[in-house]
């Protein structure tokens, strides 16, 4: 709880005072749920038929661009829910994509067998691109002793990278994401680092607490993303923001078309992930994100309150599970219990604490190639489309 302020939850949602930057309102109405409302009357609370058109057009886009290629289309799949309903809506779009799978050596088992799954009645190409544990395994710890919240990062900027690199090799435009408003839109600042993307910070964070050098990572700074959008015309779409996209009914065609397995948690498809939201961020940050996920469904209606305030009354996850994966991430990552404590007891540190692409020289860098050969890149990029 926040020590600075007496406990309080919103009416309307289940965010709290755990979140430092919430207010209410004088009805008890906390501010995420008013920024979701303002932001959902632009985007997925427009009459339908608006959207679907919008939709459409995009994927007359995606078809046309990619007429000549072997696939018109990228489109990363985790084996969650979310990038699961993609690859069905694009093949019931008649889209010819290339799935891509990021393996970073945290899958479980379920994950992968709903991977295969789709993989085999869609009949999609699946790209699986294995990291370098051993590399990885000194990057995702290096974010750990950082003490910096966000530990995601990692995983995150390398799936980016990832899908950047790979529609490069095979000449794709269009990448198709799962984002979507209805189930990710509240999440405090504070509860994560916003520049998923910031390969300086990402590098200081390892330079500082690595043990040893990262070969042959695939890097997306703010030159190679102006690099992307400029020279090689890509583009990203998010379907589940056009569509009447509802999680639920969502996960119910999955199981029914493709044998699909719920996880039990958001992106619990890793054991990571599961491990580090049910134990790490409660344990040593006294965040339980399943407070935002769950206010992201409420305030779009796709749950109710009451139910999202008993999902919370239960333990974030299975505590039998739970203390399976702690020895589990402690054998991974190669750390005695002791070890992995001292890591737990260290005060948190805020990201900017060790750089950021946002410093004003690395901005400079950026702003300085960005006005001098943008305009360049760009028009070489109409020339070769």
């Amino acid at each position: 709880m926040n020590s600075t302020k007496e406990y309080k939850q919103c009416i309307r949602c289940v965010m709290d005072t755990t979140a430092r930057e919430i207010t209410f309102n004088e009805e008890g109405i906390c501010n995420f749920c008013r920024e979701f409302d303002e932001f959902a009357d632009k985007t997925i609370w427009r009459p339908l038929d608006v959207r679907l058109k919008e939709l459409k057009d995009a994927v007359d886009k995606i078809k046309e661009i990619g007429k000549k290629d072997q696939y018109d289309c990228l489109i990363g799949l985790s084996g969650g829910v979310d990038s699961s309903y993609i690859c069905y809506w694009a093949k019931q779009e008649g889209l010819r994509p290339l799935v891509v799978h990021f393996d970073n050596g945290w899958n479980s088992e379920l994950a992968t067998q709903n991977i295969e799954n789709i993989i085999s009645k869609t009949g999609f190409d699946l790209y699986t691109y294995v990291i370098n544990w051993e590399d990885f395994r000194d990057l995702q710890l290096s974010y750990i002793k950082a003490s910096v919240i966000d530990i995601e990062v990692p995983t995150d900027q390398l799936i980016f990278a990832t899908l950047f690199k790979i529609a490069g090799k095979y000449k794709i435009k269009s990448i198709i994401n799962g984002n979507n408003i209805s189930s990710e839109a509240i999440l405090p600042k504070t509860w994560y680092y916003a520049d998923k993307l910031d390969i300086v910070n990402l590098t200081n964070i390892h330079k500082k607490f690595g043990t040893r050098p990262l070969k042959n990572f695939p890097k997306l700074g703010l030159i190679r993303q102006l690099i992307n959008l400029k020279l090689h015309s890509m583009f990203s779409v998010s379907p589940l923001n056009l569509l009447d996209y509802d999680k639920n009914k969502a996960k119910e065609l999955l199981i029914k078309e493709f044998e699909w397995r719920d996880y039990g948690g958001k992106h619990y498809e890793s054991i990571f992930t599961r491990f580090y939201q049910g134990y790490i961020l409660p344990f040593k940050f006294n965040v339980d994100k399943r407070k935002a996920h769950l206010s992201s469904l409420v305030a779009s209606k796709t749950i109710t309150r009451e139910e999202a305030v008993e999902e919370l009354s239960k333990p974030t996850y299975d505590p039998s599970l739970q203390k399976q994966d702690y020895e589990y991430a402690l054998k991974k990552f190669e750390v005695t219990k002791e070890q992995f404590e001292s890591f737990m007891s260290k005060p948190p540190v805020e990201h900017s604490f060790y750089g950021t692409q946002w410093d004003k020289e690395n901005f400079r860098k950026y702003y300085i190639f960005k006005k001098l050969l943008g305009p360049v890149l760009e028009f070489i990029g109409k020339l070769k489309n």
